[in-house]
């Protein structure tokens, strides 16, 4: 890629250009000189003089380079090129139209529009995204930093995009995997607080934050943080759960699903909690979950409005 072409295109990164805003860095739409848009991430430039933060700006700009000129996904964000430059240090990629989904379900008008079916195909996408880095590549991908910022969706909403791969780890199978702490507050492994032995896993627990996050509307911090107190204290059986209905907790700009989308709905649900198991090695695979996913409808044996949390919680027959 040209520096001078992107400089050109943004107006030497004009803010009314800039479309996101990162820990790492800003990201611009550019119409280059061949009618091509893009999306350009300029890493923060180091201004205050610390070297052990532009040093991890620097490992952010590699990690992304490494990890995204050795894969190839549908669901994956394209790496166009990149630019290291004395000024700047720049990222190219393929323009995502519809923006990141966590803008999208805070938009009231726009998670109005984004119905239970898309909802249940961008659960899909992002799961055989992530099946694909763990189980697919060899060594495996881990991603680190599985969020609803960094899922792009299509400007129809039915087609996500993973993003973002700065804090990616790439698995050493002949060794431990220890990281620096990474990842979004509200989506990272609890088990992170006191280890810093990364693996499939933890992307398995943010997945289950994002799923809940897509069928609720908003964050789950509330409801994840009840569970974590509930497993430890194994009380997932108790009247409190199965008083709240699974209605109340899904997002109340939709009406709630019927036929088999309710089916559907309450399966992914079901995943979620597996994935947000306290218990690491109780977690499901990406490839199991991805296989899950794609296998045929689910059909409810009893009303969906009848069900509650505690259906899901204690994995009752509840689909079929």
């Amino acid at each position: 890629m040209v520096y001078e072409n992107i400089i050109e295109a943004t107006k030497e990164f004009n803010s009314k250009y800039c479309i996101g805003e990162g820990g790492t860095g800003s990201v611009y739409k550019a119409e280059l000189s061949t009618g091509q848009v893009v999306a350009v991430k300029k890493l923060h430039a180091n201004t205050d003089g610390d070297d052990h933060e532009m040093s991890q700006y620097l490992k952010a700009f590699t990690s992304e380079i490494q990890t995204l000129t050795q894969i190839r996904h549908l669901n994956i964000v394209k790496l166009y090129g990149f630019c290291s430059h004395p000024r700047h240090s720049l990222l190219v990629y393929e323009f995502i139209e519809g923006g990141s989904l966590r803008n999208v379900l805070k938009n009231e008008e726009e998670a109005r529009a984004f119905g239970w079916s898309k909802r249940i195909i961008v659960v899909k996408c992002v799961a055989d995204a992530l099946s694909y880095t763990h189980h697919d590549c060899s060594p495996s991908i881990i991603h680190q930093d599985i969020s609803t910022q960094n899922v792009l969706l299509n400007a129809e909403s039915d087609q996500a995009y993973v993003s973002d791969f700065g804090t990616a780890r790439i698995l050493n199978p002949d060794s431990s995997n220890w990281t620096s702490f990474a990842g979004t507050f509200g989506y990272v492994a609890p088990e992170l607080a006191y280890t810093r032995e990364v693996n499939e896993k933890c992307d398995v627990y943010s997945f289950g934050a994002v799923m809940l996050e897509i069928l609720g509307g908003r964050h789950p911090g509330d409801l994840i943080s009840s569970l974590s107190s509930s497993s430890s204290s194994s009380s997932y059986e108790t009247p409190a759960y199965h008083q709240v209905a699974i209605t109340d907790v899904l997002d109340q700009c939709l009406s709630p699903p019927s036929g088999q989308e309710a089916g559907n709905v309450l399966y992914l649900a079901k995943i979620a909690f597996e994935c947000l198991n306290g218990t690491p090695q109780s977690r499901p695979t990406m490839k199991q979950i991805a296989q899950k996913l794609s296998t045929q409808t689910h059909h409810l044996l009893k009303p969906f409005a009848l069900h509650t949390l505690g259906d899901l919680l204690d994995f009752s027959d509840s689909t079929s």
